[in-house]
């Protein structure tokens, strides 16, 4: 059994002071298949002071020289990218045919290279000098949903805008953030750039969130620990940029592809087993056309192939722990006991599967706006079909959450589409199952966070804004 009991800190792996082992369970097998060692708030302590060390050259290189170590950064994660993907399947069960896991990740860096190339540091507006600056030493705290994305989409702004860093992985996904520190250590970046420290929330998160000297914190995970983050920031004042929950619409309207509508709607959000703040999980359709699109659901449902991640033929493997399992199970008990009808799926373990924490793909129709499993954010394969009479009833039930994250639109009249989605409270809204890409920035509205990630907008969250008044430009240039 592997046993990783480091930290990066200051370019080099040391043990933490800590002896506090964590076991790392297999999501597909039930069994142990690894240990880390947890560290505390001595290691967040160091890190910092090797980072705010680093600071001082690393904010002031140039363009061309944070463009040559993120494309270094991008050459060595292709080489190792089948290191990473292994991880991921074992750490978290996303099945090993799932490239997105990722590519994303080197999609991220891809980004930062052609938004830093672009960026201009320097503008003038009215006469005056508005520089843009690195914001300092930054705090990346991310969840384990999307383990290698999540640090990728942050560490490759903030190395673009010449911060340095902290990360805390989710303890349930570490080894991936383990390889991806070699991965940035044989690309060279400079010693305290990136630290690595592994730990839990309530210890290094919160010591991460309110330490005096980290200028800025990013964070992705629930909307509850959220707030914790942004509570323990509060007293330093330090700038807090959130991604959290989510509980996405899809409106489908009237002249929509039903069909294509639902086959689309079962991939996004089956994919990684539901376990995305952006899946669509509620699925807006007409009320006389309900029949017809859960049978579309239902049917594509039948399709997805549930079983071992490193099956290449499986679809959908296990949600990543047995916490996460109960979860889903009680959902799905919950949406019985509120009256919504089971089409599909429900509870327990897909047949033929013992072991494991496997969920069947479950579709519920006749969910009500109001019904539990409407409201809040399952983290699983679970959909509910709710209807509308009207697009303005379609709006507002899709407006109808303290979520704001994700919306969906699926529409015949491009033009119709493009009013409901102006209407959706959500940061990001897709029309007729347009893919993602990492230039558009990512955030929320209400409770699915602040701030934004990706692209130019991305970038900013690691800049502070500085004017300059009364500076020539003989005295920019001389």
């Amino acid at each position: 059994m592997k046993n990783y009991d480091k930290c990066y800190i200051d370019g080099a792996w040391v043990k933490p002071a800590s002896t506090t082992p964590f076991q790392l369970i297999d999501p597909a097998t039930e069994e142990v298949f690894a240990r880390v060692q947890l560290a505390g708030k001595a290691e967040v302590d160091q890190a910092v002071v090797a980072a705010r060390r680093a600071f001082n050259a690393f904010s002031r290189t140039s363009k061309a020289q944070r463009l040559e170590l993120l494309r270094a950064i991008v050459a060595k994660f292709q080489q190792r990218e089948a290191d990473v993907a292994a991880a991921i399947t074992q750490e978290m069960g996303a099945p090993s045919g799932n490239k997105g896991m990722t590519g994303g990740a080197i999609d991220a860096f891809k980004q930062a290279i052609v938004t830093l190339g672009e960026y201009e540091f320097e503008t003038r507006e009215s006469g005056n000098l508005i520089r843009r600056e690195p914001i300092g030493v930054c705090g990346l705290i991310t969840a384990w949903n999307w383990p290698a994305q999540l640090i990728a989409t942050k560490l490759s702004m903030a190395i673009a805008a010449g911060c340095t860093t902290i990360i805390k992985p989710s303890e349930f996904t570490p080894i991936s953030a383990i390889l991806i520190t070699e991965i940035l250590h044989e690309a060279g970046v400079p010693k305290g750039v990136v630290n690595l420290v592994i730990g839990d929330g309530p210890t290094v998160g919160n010591a991460i969130s309110a330490h005096p000297d980290i200028d800025m914190v990013s964070f992705t995970g629930s909307t509850r620990a959220g707030t914790l983050v942004a509570q323990a920031a509060a007293p330093t004042v330090k700038r807090v940029s959130q991604e959290l929950g989510g509980k996405s619409a899809h409106v489908i309207l009237p002249d929509a592809d039903l069909k294509a509508a639902a086959a689309w709607n079962v991939a996004r959000a089956f994919h990684n087993t539901g376990q995305s703040c952006h899946a669509p999980t509620r699925v807006l359709v007409q009320e006389s056309q309900r029949d017809e699109v859960v049978a579309h659901l239902v049917a594509e449902s039948a399709k997805v192939r549930i079983g071992a991640p490193t099956d290449p033929g499986t679809t959908m493997g296990p949600v990543v722990n047995k916490a996460q399992f109960e979860r889903v199970q009680r959902y799905i008990g919950i949406g019985l006991q509120e009256g919504a009808t089971l089409a599909c799926g429900g509870p327990g373990r897909p047949d033929g599967l013992e072991r494991g924490y496997f969920v069947k793909p479950t579709v519920f129709a006749d969910v009500t706006p109001h019904m539990t499993i409407a409201q809040e954010e399952i983290f699983g394969p679970v959909l509910s079909v709710i209807t509308y009479k009207d697009l303005d009833e379609a709006v507002e039930i899709a407006n109808g959450t303290v979520y704001g994250l994700g919306g969906y639109v699926y529409a015949g009249d491009l033009r119709k589409g493009y009013e409901i989605a102006s209407r959706l409270r959500a940061g990001r809204v897709f029309l007729n199952g347009t893919a993602s890409n990492p230039a558009a920035p990512m955030g929320g509205y209400k409770q699915s966070g602040n701030g934004r990630e990706m692209g130019v907008f991305g970038l900013e969250e690691y800049l502070e804004v500085k004017a300059m008044i009364g500076f020539p430009e003989a005295a920019v240039k001389g």
